[in-house]
């Protein structure tokens, strides 16, 4: 019986071991109008054709191709020795070979839907018929994809009662694995799939003790931003502890969701560090997205640092989709304030910003000399009595081998001493290492109490957490004044107060100092990223499989819970999108996208030009056009629109376009600044330059906009012409925007610095930022 059992492993062992010394190659073939017309079957057979003319056994060539795509890209994904890959390159109708391993992208990781004009609470009734919530019917019939870590199904915020039928435009399917049944979809959840082969084929066999080999998200991230797009209305709900209670819901309730799971756990780390999304698993699920029948896609996932078009996985699946009329929404990144860090810098791409709400979660901290420190903080733990305790600094509690430097304060894994620190409140500063692993680093060590202090880059943005013992977090002057404290006195000590929600905070929004910034490394000319919605401590459904903070010691179990990244902007501004395809279901991606753009906001709720974490005036670079206002997004009055061809222009300046060979670039390489976009950017400006721009009238019939022009610092800006009449709705006119070098500008060189462009017609108000740097 035994022999049997033991039987198909044997057969298999010849070819796994043909695989041994191969790593996943994306192979990019040159585009055919016919393939258009074949079957996944021919495709596939098609592509294995390539690979038996550098591999010999016709199972170990199965074997070895991961996946055929179709609709994202012409090509596939196959494990190929070096000199395999090296043959297929030099084959005429190979594009190019790129390896896998050099494009590893990761995620981007209630009250934030009322502060930017949308409340659920309301019922029908009570809403205007203007309201944008009653006019979309809550984004009725929509189909959002997210691509992400999968999805908790049995959250409540994914309850389909009263929902109608599904779609039968949806051409997708309910995908089961070991933990997830056909029945975990259903009229709200309307599909589900996972992409596991590139992972596999580069880190082995899917640990199952961390993750599920199924669409379910052991994570959190994907059920978190799936609920923001459209999780239905839950009443009664809060983070631990009792933080952000009150009704959570998305920002279209009535749309369907579709998830595509291609984000899994990196063997050997925690899950708190983040987690993997391979390259040709993202290009598979673009396949299926677009072939199932989305209408807009949300994509919290991003390259580490920014990556060539023609080279980035998710900007040409993206592409794929545009072609599509696809909208795809991506987060920016989460490494600012650093500038030029932005990914995701596409101009098919809509990319999103983080910025604040009007909501903080209060936890003071008294000191022993009597002045009181503003923190916050989302632990539902206090000290155990209304007492002063001992104050210290993480170095100065550090066991005998920690080395004495900067990073000897910071609370790392395994440096406390127990001796040292047991009983006491310890104070860390951010830096290296994850905020909820500091906190548990105090608790091993037996301290009572953990006190988070910001470094200077982060200013005074508090991010707050579900730590695992008191805690709370303060910005860093304050920390510095701590610092200064507990230098001062040997007899240093501290209370930290029980942490509370408070509303209507001011000033909000105002720019998170970790959301990625301008200008774009890879296309100075376009602004990126484009607007800024809300992704700082953000509530949303969690996964019942993993504790709110991740951490593999943290045992706690939540249904909602508290994050911050752009990975929770990007699904508010997907889910505004999917309102307005639900209004206009006939506007094309870059309509969507430009009403969004244009109709963003400057202004915070002071009435205030909108700030960044530490209190300085934000700019373009670091919010795009403004904070997105969903509500002035529905009616834009004019459009900047661009097609799949516009942007194939643009590649012409970025890239070889061998791949599309029905496609021909221009002897004359078109300039990337005529691009229809709805921002303008000069960078290295020497004297003139002129750029064209069309809008369509989307308003009313015999609209007359007027242009208005804030220009840049040492430049003037002229509009030709500078009155746009329009006749009827769906009409066209082109304008050009004449920048010039003033002749004793004194700006610094190759500074930045920013203007504005407004059309007017006294109704609607169509705004698009400039920036310009001089050489």
């Amino acid at each position: 019986m035994n022999t049997f059992l033991f039987l198909p492993l044997l057969l298999w062992l010849p070819l796994l071991a043909s695989c041994v010394d191969t790593k996943v190659y994306i192979v990019y073939l040159r585009h055919n109008d016919d393939d258009g017309e074949k079957t996944l079957h021919e495709i596939e057979e098609n592509h294995l054709s390539y690979l038996f003319t550098v591999k010999q056994n016709e199972d170990e060539v199965r074997s070895c191709l991961l996946y055929s795509y179709k609709h994202s890209m012409n090509g596939f994904a196959a494990l190929l020795t070096i000199d395999e890959a090296s043959q297929l390159s030099d084959m005429k109708e190979v594009v190019k070979v790129i390896p896998s391993h050099e494009m590893e992208y990761s995620l981007h990781t209630t009250r934030s839907w009322e502060f930017s004009g949308l409340d659920e609470d309301l019922k029908p009734n009570q809403l205007d018929k203007n309201d944008l919530l009653a006019k979309s019917q809550y984004g009725k019939d929509v189909i959002v994809g997210m691509m992400d870590s999968g999805v908790w199904p049995e959250s409540e915020s994914f309850d389909d009662r009263g929902m109608g039928p599904i779609p039968v435009s949806w051409k997708g399917i309910c995908q089961i694995g070991p933990s997830f049944k056909t029945t975990n979809c259903n009229r709200k959840l309307i599909g589900a799939r996972y992409y596991l082969k590139g992972y596999e084929a580069q880190f082995g066999p899917l640990n199952t003790t961390k993750d599920s080999r199924s669409p379910r998200d052991m994570d959190g991230h994907g059920t978190h931003t799936a609920s923001t797009v459209g999780g239905r209305g839950v009443p009664h709900v809060s983070a631990l502890g009792g933080f952000s209670a009150g009704t959570a819901f998305g920002g279209a309730p009535q749309a369907r969701l579709a998830i595509y799971k291609v984000c899994w756990a990196v063997p050997g780390k925690g899950k708190e560090d983040g987690n993997t999304c391979l390259f040709e698993d993202m290009l598979a699920a673009f396949d299926d997205a677009i072939k199932d029948g989305v209408h807009i896609l949300s994509i919290s996932i991003g390259s580490s640092t920014p990556i060539n078009y023609t080279n980035d996985g998710l900007a040409l699946g993206a592409l794929q989709a545009v072609k599509n009329n696809i909208l795809v929404v991506c987060s920016g990144g989460n490494e600012g304030p650093t500038v030029s860090t932005v990914v995701n810098t596409a101009p098919w791409l809509l990319t999103v910003a983080a910025s604040s709400i009007d909501r903080a979660f209060v936890a003071p901290v008294q000191l022993g000399n009597g002045i009181e420190i503003k923190g916050q903080s989302a632990t539902p733990y206090k000290l155990p009595q209304r007492k002063m305790y001992q104050l210290v600094y993480a170095a100065e509690v550090v066991n005998e081998d920690v080395p004495n430097t900067y990073i000897s304060g910071q609370c790392l894994p395994g440096s406390l001493s127990p001796q040292k620190a047991k009983g006491k409140i310890v104070f860390c500063m951010r830096g290296n290492g994850t905020r909820v692993g500091k906190g548990m680093e105090v608790k091993r060590a037996g301290g009572i109490g953990y006190i988070l202090g910001n470094s200077p880059a982060n200013g005074a943005e508090l991010t707050v957490d579900a730590h695992v013992l008191p805690a709370t977090a303060v910005s860093s002057d304050d920390a510095m004044q701590i610092l200064k404290y507990i230098n001062s006195t040997k007899t240093r000590t501290a209370y930290i107060y029980p942490g509370r929600t408070v509303l209507q905070t001011k000033p909000a929004p105002s720019m998170a100092a970790f959301s990625s910034r301008g200008p774009s490394a890879i296309s100075p000319e376009i602004i990126k990223p484009d607007i800024a919605a809300p992704g700082l401590n953000i509530l949303a459904a969690w996964t019942e499989g993993n504790s709110p903070t991740k951490i593999e010691g943290d045992h706690r179990r939540v249904k909602y819970n508290i994050l911050s990244g752009t990975s929770m902007a990007c699904p508010h501004v997907a889910a505004a999108a999917a309102l307005l395809k639900a209004i206009h279901p006939d506007w094309s991606s870059a309509a969507v996208k430009s009403a969004l753009i244009t109709s963003a906001g400057l202004l915070n709720n002071e009435g205030k030009q909108i700030t960044d974490a530490s209190g300085k005036q934000a700019d373009p670079f670091q919010y795009g056009s403004g904070h997105f206002r969903p509500e002035k997004a529905a009616d834009p009055g004019l459009i900047y629109d661009a097609s799949y061809t516009d942007y194939l222009s643009f590649l012409c300046s970025h890239g070889d376009l061998r791949s599309n060979p029905t496609f021909i670039c221009p002897k004359s390489t078109p300039s990337t600044q005529n691009l229809n976009y709805p921002s303008f950017s000069f960078p290295k400006l020497i004297g003139k330059v002129s750029v064209k721009r069309t809008v369509t009238n989307v308003g009313g019939k015999g609209s007359v906009y007027f242009a208005s022009v804030e220009p840049p610092s040492g430049v003037s800006i002229k509009v030709s012409p500078p009155i746009l009449k329009f006749k009827s709705i769906g009409e066209k006119k082109s304008f050009e925007l004449r920048v010039e070098r003033q002749v004793n500008a004194k700006v610094e060189k190759d500074m930045y610095s920013f203007g504005w462009l407004t059309w007017s017609d006294g109704v609607h108000i169509v705004r698009s930022p400039i920036a310009v740097s001089l050489m």
